[in-house]
């Protein structure tokens, strides 16, 4: 199935240079060859998955294998599962070997090599396999619990606002989505018509979703297994190593009034630097956005900023809910505050507001909170693991005056 509309990947042009050390997308139309360096680190950690997953494997086969003969008898099927994980982690280097093919659009004339260990950090294949996750949350059938907990509300929030708007109309309704991640909710929020634009920092997220939103040609394409890397807090072996086929969605068919991009780069770089006079967008959404910010307040400026008067904040995670009228710009926010950079290893600075602090700030902006309630959702969880983390996330909608 062909899409209607064309890549949704774009580079946003700066004139900052970044240290490379954290995903990120520092966009120009000719990369620095510094930049074009951390391309070929974010491919290679994709492309060196496999190595490092069945390494971590067989040590535990070397393991079982040096166990007595008596405690073996005792796990007859582990041994086979080992073997299974193994296939397993083939059958997940089929995709992402798929979006390191595809990356030609971003690396230019850049090969990726599969260096040997130890030149690919432990850390950045982490975040190979937090992608797999987020495959999981955005993509299939299974991250349909988390994605109705979060995204149904804000879907709904924008139907009830624009409720007397066409669907042919909406398309001249504007829409931001930073911190978009896999693209998921950005799509979700386009196919109910209206024009969205998501931002993405990290060129983890930016190169799975340019592949899912680009590339992907039929639904349950692909089958992945985002739980094996890992034998800690498991209830079932076969759960374990179910398959989960995605997307169970083809993200294609918009319509035409609409406008759908992603948009590579710093949140505060790629907004933050039109005049108050500019501002461009009918809605912001952030949706586990808030707390990737070293300087929350920063975030919320360039959010005001950005929203027409009258426009809307909707957060959910420490946010606002309320229905206000077709008049009424909104602005959605999602998420914890689970601050990312808060003793960094890096020594980065890092402001940690409460979330009383967060709302006392959003005023001092120029905001007014209409409504405020909580939701409690997991993220990227495991359906059928014994751990996971609930997050009590604010949900709320407040005005630009």
């Amino acid at each position: 199935m062909e899409h209607n509309h064309q890549d949704v990947t774009h580079v946003h042009e700066h004139d900052h240079d970044h240290a490379h050390d954290s995903d990120h997308v520092h966009g120009s139309d000719d990369l620095a060859h510094s930049e074009q360096h951390h391309l070929v680190k974010v491919m290679t950690a994709f492309a060196y998955y496999k190595r490092h997953a069945q390494t971590h494997n067989h040590r535990r086969r070397r393991d079982y294998h040096s166990l007595a003969q008596h405690h073996k008898d005792l796990i007859p099927g582990y041994l086979e599962k080992i073997n299974r994980v193994d296939q397993c982690i083939e059958e997940n280097m089929i995709m992402l070997g798929n979006i390191v093919k595809n990356s030609s659009a971003f690396l230019g004339d850049q090969s990726v090599m599969v260096p040997k260990p130890p030149a690919v950090p432990a850390a950045d294949i982490d975040k190979v396999k937090s992608t797999l996750r987020q495959f999981v949350r955005d993509w299939s059938k299974e991250g349909e619990c988390e994605r109705k907990v979060t995204y149904d509300p804000i879907i709904n929030e924008l139907n009830e606002i624009y409720k007397d708007v066409s669907y042919e109309d909406r398309g001249a309704i504007r829409v931001l989505v930073p911190g978009a991640g896999l693209g998921r909710l950005a799509f979700d929020i386009a196919k109910s018509g209206f024009s969205c634009q998501g931002n993405e920092f990290s060129y983890y997220m930016l190169f799975a979703s340019h592949f899912v939103l680009n590339r992907m040609k039929t639904q349950n394409e692909y089958n992945i297994y985002p739980f094996l890397n890992s034998f800690s807090n498991i209830k079932s072996d076969e759960k374990q190593l179910t398959a989960i086929t995605i997307p169970d969605v083809l993200p294609s068919n918009l319509a035409p009034t609409v406008d759908f991009s992603m948009v590579a780069g710093d949140f505060i770089e790629v907004y933050g630097q039109q005049a108050e006079n500019e501002a461009a967008w009918d809605v912001v959404v952030t949706c586990f956005f808030m707390d990737t910010a070293k300087n929350i307040i920063e975030y919320m400026e360039v959010i005001h900023k950005t929203l027409k008067q009258n426009g809307t904040w909707i957060n959910i995670g420490k946010t606002i809910h309320e229905y206000l009228n077709e008049q009424n710009i909104q602005l959605f926010l999602l998420g914890p505050l689970l601050y990312h950079f808060e003793d960094s290893a890096s020594g980065e600075a890092s402001i940690e507001l409460s979330l009383e602090q967060v709302k006392e700030v959003a005023k001092k902006l120029g905001f007014e909170i209409k409504k405020e309630t909580m939701v409690s959702t997991t993220y990227t969880s495991n359906p059928d693991g014994m751990l996971n983390y609930v997050y009590d996330c604010a949900f709320w909608t407040a005005v630009k005056l």
